[in-house]
């Protein structure tokens, strides 16, 4: 059974996919415009879906930046 990975870090959807013997892709989406900057060696996935051949296609988004004031 391939587990439910979504709104959870990138390392830690790895981590419960390769425990379930999952095969996984990921691509990066990015914002359009960079009014919000993101942090983007912390990802989360967004989206998980099913592709041809068993694999799991995560789609991953960097997390927003805090901006000290």
């Amino acid at each position: 059974m391939v587990p439910d990975v979504m709104g959870r870090p990138l390392d830690e959807a790895e981590h419960m996919l390769a425990a379930a013997g999952c095969a996984w892709k990921t691509e990066i989406t990015r914002p359009t415009r960079d009014f919000f900057k993101t942090d983007e060696h912390c990802l989360y996935v967004v989206r998980q879906r099913d592709l041809p051949q068993g694999i799991i296609m995560l789609t991953l988004a960097a997390k927003q930046r805090k901006e000290a004031k």
